[in-house]
């Protein structure tokens, strides 16, 4: 894309014809009732009023929204249950009308509301780094400090490091609040730094983004197969534990 103007994005005609793509107000009681189960629920930082990071007028909530509605688009193609917390470029804090705080703690509100109500078999929450030094580059996986959150992550960083021609580790990010408060087994992605010409470059084009999405979705594959696995081979797994729609290990 060019380096000005409005970051383009998919066309949301697929994913606005599912019903269960976007959904306002979870976390309140009777969002508990109707909410589905997913296996993925993907956590589109940032939007609204809170941009997030920023290189010029392109900015990080934008690419998170891009890259999250790909994702979205290719694990319903692959058959999992995706859902997406936000389709446009608004705050899920204005979704939270019974918390009295800040809008900052409102909108973490919402996204871990949304992550328990829901009942996902996995937590994804798209991110955009950046650093004071333009050199640095490449994807981040952070993860909680629990077993299935750090297979989630290692499964996604091996996915995004060879995507990106990086040799990168995931980190333990356990001090952050949507991490600490997710039920499933959570991770933030950082895909990739908007302070870096290259990285800039990748997240900011549609087959950057697609790469992107592909490799992290390639991750969730690889953790499911293996959480699935694991679990239908565990004599004391019910034969409803080792179905396909289960969760993954760590989700206790």
């Amino acid at each position: 894309m060019a380096a000005h103007g409005p970051l383009p994005l998919p066309s949301a005609d697929a994913e606005a014809a599912d019903a269960g793509l976007a959904l306002p107000f979870a976390g309140s009681p009777a969002a508990r009732h109707t909410l589905p189960v997913a296996d993925v629920l993907i956590d589109a930082g940032h939007g609204g009023i809170d941009g997030g990071t920023h290189v010029g007028n392109i900015l990080e909530k934008d690419i998170n929204l891009a890259i999250s509605r790909k994702l979205y688009l290719i694990l319903r193609s692959r058959g999992m249950h995706a859902v997406l917390n936000r389709t446009g470029d608004y705050a899920l804090s204005d979704d939270n009308r019974w918390l009295r705080s800040s809008r900052h703690q409102r909108d973490l509100s919402q996204r871990k509301g949304l992550a328990r109500d829901i009942g996902a078999g996995v937590f994804i929450s798209v991110h955009v780094n950046w650093s004071k030094r333009k050199s640095v580059r490449g994807p981040v996986v952070l993860h909680r400090l629990d077993a299935g959150s750090a297979l989630l992550a290692s499964f996604i960083q091996e996915r995004l490091n060879k995507q990106q021609h990086t040799n990168v580790p995931p980190l333990a990010g356990d001090q952050f609040y949507v991490l600490k408060k997710a039920g499933p087994p959570s991770v933030i992605v950082e895909t990739g730094f908007i302070s870096n010409p290259g990285d800039l470059n990748m997240l900011t084009n549609s087959a950057g983004q697609t790469a992107i999405a592909t490799a992290i979705a390639d991750g969730i594959a690889a953790y499911r197969l293996v959480g699935l696995s694991s679990r239908s081979l565990d004599p004391g797994a019910s034969s409803a534990d080792a179905e396909p729609g289960s969760s993954a290990p760590g989700n206790e």
